[in-house]
């Protein structure tokens, strides 16, 4: 189990991560664009990567290039919110292949995925932290090195606990 602290330190087994969060905190009701990181147990789903950026991680979770016209739907109007989708797309998204580095590898989880409901969050993500570790807008962000390390680690019934 990975346990996130408020203190900004990520655990698992015996190692100890720094790590960011949502620029407003935690919170135990999350809303779209609140900028909050949700408490609770969340499983980890997959994991995504750049390929033209880095190898792809050794893991026992599955892995998938991130292609240019991959995006997660975070606009509650639409059918596919708190989903993968393929770029152009109507309603509002995050990009995957982004300019920065922050989702050249990332771990989607399972918050607000079965069932998802609209405008309780989306697209949590363990992703690469931004430079010291600045305030993310939900996910969890670590060091490259430290989420690759994480990444080898985990297996697919690995949870994530947010406290």
């Amino acid at each position: 189990m990975i346990r996130v602290f408020r203190s900004g330190f990520l655990t698992l087994n015996k190692s100890k991560y720094k790590c960011s969060f949502g620029k407003n905190g935690f919170t135990k009701n999350k809303k779209e664009g609140d900028l909050k990181t949700p408490i609770g147990t969340f499983k980890i789903l997959d994991c995504y990567y750049r390929s033209d950026k880095i190898l792809k991680p050794k893991t026992k979770l599955n892995c998938i290039k991130i292609q240019n016209n991959m995006g997660w739907c975070n606009d509650p109007r639409s059918k596919q919110y708190n989903k993968i989708i393929k770029l152009p797309y109507k309603y509002t998204y995050e990009r995957l292949a982004r300019k920065d580095c922050l989702y050249d590898i990332l771990l989607v989880t399972s918050y607000n995925m079965k069932p998802i409901k609209k405008n309780l969050g989306s697209a949590i993500f363990i992703h690469i932290a931004k430079s010291r570790y600045k305030p993310t807008e939900g996910c969890i962000g670590l060091k490259k090195e430290d989420l690759l390390t994480l990444i080898n680690q985990i297996k697919r019934n690995t949870k994530i606990k947010i406290v």
